[in-house]
C-alpha cells in the first residue's frame, strides 16, 4: 500500500509553496513589471503537474518502472548539464557569470535539480550491486583496510570528481555540490563503508572547498561577507573577545543576510499576517526563491516556519522509515539518499539565511519558488511512493 500521510505531506509543502509564490513576489512583480499572478500561475502549474506526476508514478510497479525512470533522469539530465554552458544565449541565458537554465518558451528548466533524483538513484543501484554485497559477503570479524575501501569506492569518487566539474566550475554552483557530495557521503555510510572513510571524506571535502573558495574572487568576497557578520554577531555577544577577532573590512555590509535577520526578527512568534510584510517590499531580493524562510517567518512568524519545518521533516522521517522497511537495497538506499538530499539542501539554506554559515543559492524543497525543483522532487517523492508499497510499515 501507497504511503499516504507522505503523499500528503509533499502536497501540502508544495500547496505552502505555491501560497507564498504569490505573498513574497509582491515587488518582484512591480519591479519587472509582471502581470500581478506570473508568479503564483507559474508557480501552480508547476506545483499541480508535481503531485499528478507524483500519484502517477506511485502507482506504478516498482519492479518495472523504477530502473528506468532512475537512468533517465539521470542521463537526460547529465547531458543536458554538459550541453547548457555551449547553447545560444537565446536557450540557455546566463546569469550571474553562468548558464545554469535551459529556457523552452515559457518553461525554464534547471537540469542539475532531475540530476540529483538520478544520481541518488545511481548510487542506490550501484551500491546495492558492488558495495553492500562485499561487505555483506565479509564476516564480522574480518574488516576492509583503508586501501581496499579505497579502491572499492574510487570509481564512485572519479565520477562525483567529473560531477563536481561540471556543476562548479561550468555552472558556478558551489552549493550544489556541497548538498551532492554530503549525500554521496552519507549513502557510503548506509552501503556499509567504515567510520575512516567518512572522516578521510570529511578532510577530502574541505580541502575542495576551501580551494573552490580561494580560486574564485566572488566566493572570496561572499565568504568575506559572512565573516564581516560573524564577526561583528561575536562582538556583540561575547564584547571581551572584539578585540582578537580578525577584522574584515567591506565596502558595504552584507544587506542580504542582515535584511534577512531583520525579517526574522521583525516577524516574532506569531507574523505580521499573510501578505503583510515589509522586508519583502525590495529589501530582500529573491525573497520567494532563496530568502522564502526569511520571508515566510515574517509574515507567519517563528512558530509558524517551525510548523511547517515539522511538516519537511516529516517527510523525510517517512522516507527514511521505508529505508528501514524494505528488503530490497535498492530501495533502502534510494530512500535514504532522497531524504539526505532534501534535509541538506533545508539544512544549508536555513543556516546561510540566518548568518551561521556562507550564504548559498540552494532552494528550500517544495517551498522556494521553482518549478524544476518542484516536479524534480515529485518525480524523487514518486518513486519512493511506488517503492513504498513493498514495505511493512
Amino acid at each position: 500500500m501507497i504511503d499516504r500521510p507522505l503523499f500528503l505531506a509533499a502536497v501540502t509543502l508544495i500547496v505552502i509553496g505555491i501560497i507564498f509564490s504569490y505573498s513574497l513576489s509582491a515587488y518582484t512583480v512591480l519591479l519587472y513589471n509582471a502581470p500581478p499572478y506570473h508568479f503564483l500561475l507559474r508557480q501552480f502549474v508547476a506545483g499541480m503537474a508535481g503531485i499528478v506526476l507524483m500519484w502517477f508514478i506511485a502507482r506504478q510497479d516498482p519492479g518495472r518502472t523504477v530502473v528506468w525512470i532512475g537512468f533517465t533522469l539521470l542521463i537526460v539530465s547529465a547531458l543536458l548539464m554538459v550541453a547548457t554552458p555551449f547553447l545560444p544565449e537565446q536557450i540557455a541565458r546566463e546569469v550571474g557569470g553562468a548558464k545554469r537554465w535551459i529556457r523552452l518558451g515559457p518553461v525554464s528548466l534547471a537540469p542539475v535539480e532531475f540530476f540529483k533524483v538520478g544520481f541518488v538513484f545511481f548510487l542506490a543501484w550501484s551500491f546495492s550491486r558492488r558495495v553492500l554485497p562485499k561487505h555483506a559477503a565479509r564476516s564480522e570479524d574480518v574488516r576492509y583496510t583503508l586501501k581496499e575501501e579505497l579502491f572499492l569506492l574510487l570509481p564512485y569518487i572519479i565520477v562525483f570528481a567529473a560531477i563536481m566539474f561540471i556543476i562548479a566550475i561550468f555552472q558556478n554552483d558551489l552549493g550544489q555540490v556541497v548538498v551532492l557530495a554530503a549525500t554521496l557521503l552519507f549513502m557510503m555510510i548506509f552501503a556499509g563503508s567504515s567510520i575512516r572513510i567518512f572522516g578521510l571524506s570529511i578532510l577530502v571535502a574541505l580541502v575542495g572547498v576551501v580551494g573552490f573558495i580561494v580560486t574564485s574572487p566572488h566566493r572570496i568576497e561572499r565568504f568575506k561577507g559572512w565573516w564581516f557578520m560573524l564577526q561583528n554577531a561575536i562582538a556583540k555577544i561575547f564584547p571581551q573577545w572584539a578585540h582578537a577577532v580578525p577584522k574584515v573590512s567591506l565596502a558595504e555590509e552584507p544587506y542580504q543576510v542582515s535584511n534577512s535577520l531583520h525579517a526574522i526578527h521583525h516577524g516574532g512568534l506569531f507574523g505580521v499576517g499573510l501578505g503583510n510584510g515589509v522586508l519583502k517590499l525590495g529589501f530582500l531580493s529573491e525573497v520567494h526563491t532563496d530568502f522564502v524562510l526569511a520571508g515566510m517567518a515574517e509574515e507567519i512568524g517563528v512558530v509558524g516556519v517551525l510548523a511547517v519545518v515539522m511538516l519537511l521533516l516529516f517527510v523525510i522521517y517517512r522516507l527514511l522509515k521505508i529505508a528501514g522497511r524494505v528488503r530490497n537495497n535498492i530501495y533502502y538506499l534510494y530512500c535514504s539518499g532522497l531524504a539526505m538530499i532534501i534535509g541538506f539542501a533545508f539544512l544549508i539554506n536555513a543556516l546561510g539565511i540566518s548568518g551561521v554559515i556562507p550564504l548559498k543559492g540552494i532552494a528550500v524543497p517544495f517551498l522556494s519558488y521553482g518549478g524544476s525543483q518542484i516536479v524534480a522532487l515529485s518525480v524523487g517523492i514518486g518513486l519512493a511512493l511506488s517503492m513504498s508499497k513493498e514495505a511493512k510499515l
